[in-house]
């Protein structure tokens, strides 16, 4: 009966969030009506209150969602490069190239720090630091970049890449600012080489 309990409770938390993350992405998080959204999946504001605590928690579930897809995508098109340095540069590309898509754009680079606050304090983008860190202590290790301490340096490329995409959400013109982002970004990851290429 409890485990019955369990999976009702998780069933109705992703029936939310995928709720959400329409309602968030066609209409905005201030637009978005909760009664709409619960009544939407069949359920109350209960359901909502008890799950998440409020409309803000829900974003910050729907936010997490998003930006644990993005890292995802970003590391898996790094992981196809030639070589890690590569991969990383490509991982930082992929990620400033999702600032193009819509639902990213309002949801998480916009409606998320306009409502959650600060992006590099949200725990998501803890993990993609880490990921991002343990790319540089491999590639200082192999000489590949300069012995500059790891964490900083993952700090600044993440902060780099994050910075772009708010940017290109914040453009009245995302398409012409993307390349130019893209390009920046390379610049300053190319400081960190050992050797110039």
């Amino acid at each position: 009966m409890a485990k019955r309990r369990v999976e009702m409770m998780e069933e109705n938390r992703a029936k939310l969030i995928v709720a959400a993350r329409k309602a968030f992405a066609e209409k905005g998080y201030a637009a978005a009506s909760m009664d709409e959204l619960t009544a939407e999946v069949g359920l109350t504001r209960g359901a909502l209150y008890h799950n998440f605590g409020d409309k803000r928690g829900l974003l910050a579930a729907v936010v997490n969602q998003i930006d644990a897809e993005m890292a995802s995508r970003a590391q898996e098109i790094g992981s196809r490069a030639d070589d890690p340095w590569e991969g990383l540069l490509a991982e930082g590309a992929a990620y400033i190239e999702m600032a193009l898509n819509p639902e990213v754009q309002r949801i998480v680079l916009l409606d998320g720090p306009a409502v959650l606050g600060d992006p590099s304090q949200w725990p998501s983008q803890n993990s993609c630091l880490q990921a991002t860190k343990q790319t540089v202590e491999r590639l200082i290790v192999k000489g590949i970049l300069k012995p500059v301490n790891a964490e900083a340096a993952a700090r600044l490329l993440n902060g780099a890449a994050l910075n772009a995409a708010l940017w290109i959400a914040a453009s009245e013109e995302p398409e012409e600012i993307f390349p130019k982002a893209v390009e920046a970004f390379r610049c300053l990851a190319t400081g960190l080489l050992a050797k110039p290429m």
